[in-house]
């Protein structure tokens, strides 16, 4: 992988294949490990860019919890695009990475050519429900604090991921997984770009963030991979990949 030093902060990405851009976020706890299968399948014929979160696998874990947020993480993807020599790509994630593409929309709409939303949601209007999700987020903290890697969950994306830092984790839970504010939810309606809303059967927690997802956006493209769970493009890679290049192959040229 390559390295992007972040104002002191060591990012690792990974650039590989030709044509059309398309980076790809992963989900908590999990690395750029997750989508070997996808840019085994698509690199002859799209550009696949992966990456580590700060606090995830190969990237720095910084003592200080102020440099996690969905800002610096907004920033990470998109000074990757820049050091990759992109203005522009199809952004796509799982669980918080598909969280992170849609606050990257928000950020920078001018650099997104398509979205692809993996198995997640858009966050809470209600606060109480946001309440809610972030007492779960300093649950994982937590638990990263007091049991170490031992923590990590047993979900096929995690299984493959492997981290150095327990403590980045927790920090990344607090100031990257935790939610503040209803921004993003209410940014649904003014996507302006072709978006693939996609869940596996199985992925009940996001079921009906899915469904909220594609009524909201207007023209979104909503896929369910039978016999998935959450880590819908490990479970059933093949008719993940099918709905990936519909949706790529759809676009007018770049």
């Amino acid at each position: 992988m390559a390295h992007l030093d972040r104002d002191g902060v060591k990012i690792s990405y990974s650039d590989e294949g030709s044509g059309p851009a398309v980076l790809l976020s992963h989900g908590y706890s999990a690395t750029a490990t997750m989508w070997r299968g996808q840019v085994a399948a698509l690199k002859d014929r799209y550009r696949i860019i992966t990456w580590d979160m700060r606090g995830h696998g190969q990237s720095d874990s910084p003592d200080d919890p102020s440099l996690y947020s969905e800002q610096a993480t907004v920033e990470d993807m998109a000074a990757i695009l820049r050091a990759c020599g992109l203005q522009k790509a199809v952004i796509a994630g799982l669980s918080l990475g598909g969280y992170m593409s849609l606050a990257f929309n928000v950020a920078h709409p001018e650099m997104v050519r398509a979205l692809m939303l993996f198995d997640t949601g858009p966050g809470y209007r209600n606060p109480k429900a946001r309440d809610g999700w972030n007492a779960t987020s300093e649950a994982r903290a937590k638990a990263f604090e007091t049991k170490g890697l031992d923590a990590l969950g047993g979900s096929a994306e995690v299984r493959v991921s492997t981290h150095r830092s327990a403590k980045g984790l927790a920090l990344a839970a607090r100031g990257m997984l935790a939610q503040f504010d209803s921004r993003i939810i209410e940014s649904l309606e003014h996507v302006a770009v072709p978006t693939l809303v996609l869940v596996g059967s199985k992925d009940e927690p996001f079921l009906n963030a899915t469904d909220y997802m594609a009524g909201k956006i207007p023209g979104a493209r909503k896929v369910m991979i039978q016999d998935a769970g959450h880590a819908a493009n490990i479970d059933q890679p093949a008719a993940f990949n099918e709905a990936v290049v519909e949706l790529l192959a759809s676009l007018p040229p770049a």
